[in-house]
């Protein structure tokens, strides 16, 4: 079977809008390479280090970021490979303009797309998935890499399929984080709600925490499959039930935290309903927000009753901590 690569040239704060761009039409599955991210381990930016570098990874560190989408070859999916051309196209002209900031760029911005086969690109975007290390004491790590922990280190293993959610972006690595500190004190008597699970990362984190019951909600499909599998593959099957539905429509539940790693319109438009689903005391952690958003979702979180605790940032993302 033949798919279309749709690949955009950019910088790195291209690729963040990019991804943003993206998600807005709808389209999760997206494949990102930043040599950036390799540059951070060889510097040790990171408060992680590693004892091992992969030559291949290493052999990127001088190419240009580009993020990557992949569609059918059917006539449908070309038509929309040339609107999202024009998309990318009014990104740019927007940049150029100022409407962003005049000391914003967003890199090249060059579109194309390529013909490839699915033995090409179906695991392709495995090449820079690697083990990595995202919290104290959290590690994720992909199916066909080899880890061994160290004393105190808890091993997530994901197979993320095409969903959404592998621990490396920005906004999965900051709930993460968040996910950690809230479940800190008796996470056994906790129960976790999470809205858009995605690959269920979120979710089988919360378990391996020690989270005595989580619920993940997921709107495809294929996702809701992939998800159950992880779970599987992580053997938190007594604590973790992935669900499909669209946000919290149908759901009777309330749990002591819930956490959406989603995006800002969405988040916006979950808020009024998931006070219904908290308990009393309960903590809304939100994620997959651009920084220049974040007022619009704090402003939801006011009007639906909601106090700000606190905000924490990942280079132009924000995820933000709500107590009712």
């Amino acid at each position: 079977m033949k798919y279309i690569e749709f690949k955009v040239h950019a910088s790195r704060q291209g690729i963040e809008e990019l991804t943003a761009m993206f998600m807005e039409k709808g389209i999760y599955e997206v494949s990102i390479q930043d040599p950036a991210d390799m540059e951070d381990i060889m510097e040790k930016k990171n408060e992680y280090d590693w004892d091992y570098v992969d030559e291949g990874l290493v052999e990127t560190l001088d190419s240009e970021p580009s993020v990557s989408v992949y569609f059918e070859d059917t006539p449908e999916n070309r038509s929309r490979v040339q609107e999202l051309k024009i998309a990318v196209m009014m990104l740019k002209s927007r940049e150029l303009e100022g409407l962003y900031g005049w000391d914003v760029d967003f890199g090249r911005l060059y579109a194309e797309d390529i013909i490839v086969d699915d033995a090409d690109w179906k695991d392709k975007w495995k090449e820079n998935f690697k083990p990595i290390k995202v919290t104290d004491r959290l590690v994720v790590k992909p199916t066909w890499e080899e880890y061994e922990p160290a004393d105190g280190e808890t091993v997530l293993q994901l197979d993320p399929g095409m969903a959404f959610g592998t621990g490396s972006h920005e906004t999965t690595s900051l709930c993460l984080k968040l996910l950690e500190k809230y479940l800190a004190d008796d996470p056994s008597e906790k129960s976790v709600l999470d809205v858009g699970c995605g690959s269920g990362i979120l979710s089988i984190a919360a378990a391996l925490m020690g989270c005595g019951s989580v619920l993940g909600i997921e709107i495809d499909e294929d996702a809701v499959r992939v998800a159950g599998e992880n779970v599987a593959l992580n053997g938190v099957e007594s604590s973790v039930e992935i669900r499909r539905g669209d946000l919290v429509d149908g759901i009777d539940r309330r749990a002591d935290i819930v956490v959406a790693n989603l995006m800002a319109d969405l988040i916006v438009r979950l808020t009024p309903d998931v006070k219904d689903h908290m308990k009393q005391g309960g903590v809304f952690i939100s994620s997959g927000i651009l920084n220049e958003k974040r007022s619009v979702v704090e402003e939801a979180l006011a009007g639906a009753g909601f106090t700000v605790e606190e905000v924490a940032e990942d280079g132009e993302w924000c995820a933000i901590v709500a107590k009712l």
